[in-house]
């Protein structure tokens, strides 16, 4: 670590148009992905790296800011910052399921049931799914796990008259696309799909063990059959320091 400290001294210049903060993140982020550091190594503390760099708090605390935003680190209250674990990447080119996509990737999925529940459908539901005001949906809302560490809240809503059984079933740790078409024998076929930005609710933070108003990643998902019929409208809520998505784009399809 001398070493880094060295050169990371050396790296700052106040003769340089860009802003001290992000001189001192830019090489922290250079040293995190070149694999310098690796997930789970502790970076100075804030007063450590004022006294290297001859700067103040607010400075260092605006470079780790924004290393945190990018999550490349993490705060853990009492103890320091250390260099996270790489985010989870989902290719948006197949409609998969979050246990399908976990798997794939060797992790272990599981899920906590929060609710489940038959209700009239919002006019934004019953929008969705092609339905009239008020017709009965069941509504699940799911904390989603991969290898015991929560990274969404996901909440589902499903035309009753699809699979008016649903509420006896087995939501807590089964991939839902699974049941659908294993159990209700659903021929999925495409879902549309739209991403926000968004910032943790007080009660999301705490499912997602993030501090209110940390940066989310909002999707809504609307699935439909190979009749056209729409069987699910769903909304999950991701941490953003765990997640990305990656979208390929051709000129010419």
């Amino acid at each position: 670590m001398e070493s880094a400290s060295r050169a990371l001294v050396e790296s700052v210049s106040r003769d340089n148009p860009i802003p001290l903060y992000l001189q001192i993140k830019e090489f922290w982020r250079k040293q995190i992905e070149g694999g310098a550091l690796q997930p789970g190594d502790q970076i100075p503390t804030d007063q450590e790296l004022c006294e290297r760099y001859d700067v103040s708090r607010i400075t260092v605390k605006q470079a780790i800011n924004a290393l945190v935003n990018e999550g490349l680190v993490i705060r853990r209250q009492g103890k320091g910052t250390f260099v996270a674990k790489p985010k989870l990447q989902q290719d948006l080119l197949k409609l998969t399921s979050f246990t399908e996509d976990m798997w794939q990737r060797g992790l272990v999925p599981g899920a906590s049931l929060l609710s489940k529940e038959l209700i009239p459908a919002p006019s934004e539901i019953a929008k969705s799914l092609q339905l009239k005001e008020g017709e009965k949906v069941v509504r699940i809302q799911r904390l989603r796990l991969a290898d015991n560490e929560p990274l969404a809240v996901e909440t589902l809503y499903v035309p009753y008259a699809v699979c008016p059984e649903l509420l006896g079933d087995d939501l807590g740790g089964q991939s839902f696309y699974g049941l659908l078409e294993n159990r209700y024998g659903l021929r999925l076929n495409k879902a549309e799909q739209f991403l926000e930005g968004s910032l943790a609710t007080k009660k999301e933070a705490h499912l997602l063990r993030i501090r209110e108003k940390d940066a989310v990643l909002l999707t809504e998902r609307i699935t439909s059959l190979e009749d056209g019929r729409p069987v699910e409208f769903a909304k999950s809520v991701y941490r953003g320091d765990k997640y990305k998505f990656h979208v390929v784009l051709h000129r010419h399809p």
